[in-house]
């Protein structure tokens, strides 16, 4: 209490020099310690300490996405670990099926949980880090890239010269998932001169690979992490990006999300992400996995 130069009533300028007798004497500053210490417990813990106290990162990981996550086997699998080891706790899986949105993943994985019951966990891979997504999204934190994917086209050379164009698909047989954007770039492509040639039936760009594999297709177009996943034999097959004027050329990047107060959360899993890509574990990851890493 600071002294101030003003009259006080008799009483409380008793108590106030009781209390400094009392200081003084080092009656008190044990029982101060004591206020201090009980205020910080009740204080309420921020994420990273909720969560060594569990001994559990809680993680979601989208379901059935190869080479991501396959009943439990996959790239965001082996990184949820390399995360939860990070951080010195064990992972704990919240596999999470894709809903309408991406918004709608944000709320049910990450900020609110689902209404069934389920969720949020303390992390969600995969995330878009995405400037219109993030601006969008003010109840979550987005960051830490850790991989940046691309719309390819897988072609066997066994089956004649890779194509320059897409004009140079027309008759050809092309297997690709139709509700994904590679499929909607080649439905409506060419004037959708190439549709003949298309099998749109697969569930997801790593099927569509499968197919050239098996030689049921002489090219797929998907994502480069599912065609690479499947295609490993890189002399056979060429992955390139798809000659599509409206892919986007550079990509995009996916990475992480947290709640956005969970600020001391977001800071050590950024810092972890940036040591496996410094040391190398990242790339080791997707390549474990057939996936050429491009951060």
């Amino acid at each position: 209490m600071v002294d101030q130069e003003l009259p006080r009533e008799p009483a409380r300028e008793a108590a106030v020099i009781g209390r400094r007798s009392l200081l003084a004497a080092g009656v008190l500053a044990p029982l101060a310690g004591l206020a201090r210490a009980e205020a910080a417990a009740d204080a309420p813990a921020g994420a990273l300490e909720r969560i060594r106290r569990r001994g559990r990162l809680s993680v979601a990981v989208y379901q059935d996405m190869p080479p991501f996550n396959v009943g439990g086997r996959g790239i965001d699998v082996d990184l949820a670990a390399a995360l939860a080891e990070g951080l010195g706790v064990k992972p704990d899986l919240l596999p999470l099926h894709a809903d309408e949105s991406l918004q709608d993943d944000l709320r049910h994985a990450v900020w609110r949980g689902h209404y069934l019951g389920w969720g949020p966990a303390d992390v969600m891979l995969h995330v878009p880090v995405d400037r219109p997504l993030i601006d969008s999204s003010p109840q979550v934190a987005i960051f830490a890239p850790y991989y940046r994917e691309r719309v390819m086209l897988a072609w066997d050379r066994e089956r004649g010269p890779q194509p320059e164009s897409l004009a140079a698909l027309q008759g050809v047989p092309v297997a690709v998932a139709g509700q994904s954007l590679a499929g909607w770039l080649l439905i409506g492509a060419e004037g959708g001169a190439l549709r003949d040639g298309l099998s749109t039936r697969y569930a997801d760009g790593a099927e569509a690979a499968q197919a050239v594999r098996d030689g049921r297709a002489a090219a797929a177009a998907g994502l480069a992490s599912e065609l690479q996943s499947v295609l490993a034999d890189r002399s056979r097959y060429a992955i390139v990006p798809l000659p599509a004027p409206r892919a986007p050329r550079d990509g995009w990047a996916v990475g992480c999300a947290v709640k956005r107060d969970a600020t001391d959360l977001a800071q050590a899993l950024q810092q972890r992400v940036n040591e496996l890509s410094a040391d190398g574990r990242l790339r080791a990851i997707f390549q474990r996995h057939g996936v050429a890493w491009h951060g």
